[in-house]
C-alpha cells in the first residue's frame, strides 16, 4: 500500500481499497466470477468517492 498522509479514516478506507483490488485481481483467475468483480468493483468505486470527499474535508481544514 503506497504512504498517503491524511487521517486515520483515509488509511483506512485504502487499506479497505486495496484488500478490494487483491480480491479482484483473484476472481479474475477464477471461471464464472464476473458478477462479483463487477460488485465489488462498484463497492470500490464508492469507497473512492468516499475517500475523495474525505481528502477533500482535510485539505480544507
Amino acid at each position: 500500500m503506497p504512504y498517503e498522509a491524511g487521517s486515520k479514516e483515509c488509511r483506512h478506507l485504502i487499506e479497505a481499497k486495496d484488500s478490494l483490488l487483491l480480491a479482484m485481481e483473484s476472481l479474475s483467475n477464477i471461471n464464472s466470477t464476473e458478477v462479483l468483480q463487477i460488485q465489488i468493483r462498484e463497492i470500490y468505486n464508492t469507497l473512492e468517492v468516499m475517500h475523495d470527499k474525505r481528502k477533500k474535508i482535510e485539505f480544507s481544514s
